[in-house]
């Protein structure tokens, strides 16, 4: 079977080698079944108009450090640079509270029903 993709993937996280490290995790994790590319990280709020800008992700990651409002925030910036973007918030908190096992969990649950709708 041909994997599915590739999907161009930013994330937005205070901590780029942590997201660059779970990412990695996640793209190691489903690679028979999707093609994942990790295009780029920005760690301000600010900066995620330039970088869906530069990058037209398919699929943008929230980090779990972000509170709802600043998720839905970035989440609304991506969308309003790359219409049809899929994004995704990953739980507040979830990092701190259950490591980055959960985290790379949770994304690896969610990815098919986010990139196949």
């Amino acid at each position: 079977m041909v994997p599915k993709g590739p999907y161009k993937l930013c994330t937005v996280n205070t901590a780029p080698d942590r997201a660059k490290r779970l990412v990695g995790r996640l793209v190691e994790d489903v690679k028979d079944t999707y093609t994942i590319v990790y295009v780029e990280n920005c760690e301000r709020v600010e900066d995620v108009k330039s970088m869906c800008e530069r990058n037209k992700p398919d699929v943008l990651f929230c980090a779990s450090m972000w509170t709802i409002e600043e998720s839905e925030e970035i989440q609304r910036i991506a969308r309003e640079i790359v219409p049809g973007v899929r994004t995704m918030a990953i739980p507040h908190g979830l990092q701190v509270e259950k490591g980055p096992d959960a985290v790379v969990e949770f994304l690896k649950e969610r990815w098919p029903q986010l990139v196949e709708r």
